[in-house]
């Protein structure tokens, strides 16, 4: 028996001195970027860990040699190399010097991601929807109905698409009041109020809100773009406060509105006051938009921070890229003007020439949120009724990364607190 038992543990031990591994770089040598990051959350369901070499070539992924994994690579048009456990070997102590600034980061279980999106077809698209598309990662759609059943708490990571938690329906009143779609929505939106019990749209957002605040705090991963970010801390800000006019409510907005937000319920932005003229397509001054946002297109770029991998782990994942500086793009929520912003806030991506944030990031109780301003990285000035963008024309696309950063984000082991 205990001869059985050697043999055993020397075949075991040998099969793990001959593993192979699946590195894939993500520099300028990769052929596709956002398939890449499919990828890995593939092997994630199939219960493979995955290390993510953080700012080692772009920031690769590097997992146990599967030839399904290689035929997935194939299909799918992502560069790999297949190496040997020694080549691995020689990556993890060149990360591990601590004169340079890489780490690894473990992947260990994939995250059951959510994006909170209406149920009817809108005339704009959504840069995450069409990310994990592209990517060939699985979502589920949830609204307002799943919302308040309580059900947020079955998902590691939740996307808010384009969204208006002000009750103001994205303020296309003034342009699109007459569009079929406009109607439809306010329609749909305003049924559902009915449905839940609540007088008002904008209770109802408030009250979802609220939900998904709860849904951070307990440990969730938030995410949102564009104009879900500021309506979102605008709508915790005015709880108890009516700032909507009578063509979005039935009854005039408090004339006072500014005077009575409480900042202290936002987990973002403070200080800022809001639009009250209904005609203007704004929420608040927190937005940096045109005529007061003066960049000429060709030298609108944001830049990412640089942070310690060893000692910052959090925004280093966020922040993986195999570019620094992004191309700016617009959005109904374009940028975060800085002095609106908390001073706990961490900025992870400006531009200095307009004093504008564009990538935040920050914790809420137990979980952690992300903001990245504007529309669609690879659209500069999106309109309401262009065709969605085609990713398979940016396969390599730097401002779509940040979005895949963060959904793989929940997937890796805590470490244990640097002291």
């Amino acid at each position: 028996m205990k001869k059985i038992i050697f043999i055993f543990v020397f075949l075991l031990a040998s099969a793990q001195m001959q593993a192979a591994y699946i590195l894939i770089k993500m520099d300028d040598g990769q052929k596709n970027h956002l398939k890449a990051y499919g990828i890995a959350y593939y092997a994630l369901l199939q219960d493979i860990p995955v290390e993510w070499l953080l700012n080692y070539k772009g920031g690769s992924f590097m997992l146990l040699d599967v030839p399904l994994f290689e035929k997935e690579c194939a299909i799918r048009g992502v560069t790999y190399e297949v190496i040997a456990d020694v080549q691995r070997t020689a990556i993890l102590t060149e990360i591990s010097n601590p004169e340079v600034n890489m780490d690894v980061v473990r992947l260990e279980k994939a995250p059951k991601i959510a994006v909170y999106s209406p149920k009817n077809k809108r005339p704009w698209d959504d840069a995450v929807t069409l990310a994990l598309t592209y990517a060939e990662i699985p979502y589920e759609v949830v609204y307002d109905e799943e919302v308040m059943s309580g059900i947020l708490p079955k998902y590691d990571w939740l996307h808010l698409h384009h969204e208006d938690f002000t009750g103001q329906y994205g303020r296309f009143w003034y342009t699109f009041r007459n569009a079929a779609w406009y109607q439809e929505d306010v329609r749909l939106q305003e049924e559902t109020a009915q449905k839940l019990g609540f007088k008002k749209v904008s209770m109802m957002k408030l009250a979802v809100a609220k939900k998904i605040r709860d849904f951070t705090a307990g440990g969730g991963f938030l995410f949102a773009m564009c104009s879900a970010t500021d309506s979102y801390d605008i709508a915790l800000a005015a709880d108890g406060v009516d700032i909507c006019e009578t063509m979005f409510d039935g009854d005039p907005a408090d004339p006072q509105q500014n005077s009575k937000l409480d900042y202290s319920k936002c987990i973002a932005f403070k200080n800022f006051s809001l639009v009250t003229n209904p005609n203007i397509y704004e929420f608040s001054d927190i937005d940096n938009e045109p005529p007061e946002r003066r960049i000429n297109r060709n030298e609108d770029f944001f830049t990412l921070f640089e942070f310690s991998a060893k000692w910052d782990p959090v925004p280093t994942m966020l922040c993986q890229d195999h570019e620094q500086v992004i191309k700016g793009f617009m959005g109904q929520t374009t940028a975060f003007k800085k002095k609106f912003v908390k001073s706990e806030v961490l900025v992870m991506g400006d531009n200095k020439a307009v004093d504008e944030a564009r990538y935040i990031h920050g914790e809420f109780g137990k979980g952690t949120w992300t903001f990245y301003s504007g529309h669609d990285p690879e659209d500069y000035q999106h309109q309401v009724g262009d065709p969605p963008t085609d990713l398979a024309l940016h396969p390599n696309s730097p401002g779509y990364r940040l979005i895949l950063n963060n959904i793989l984000f929940p997937a890796a082991k805590k470490k244990k607190q640097k002291t």
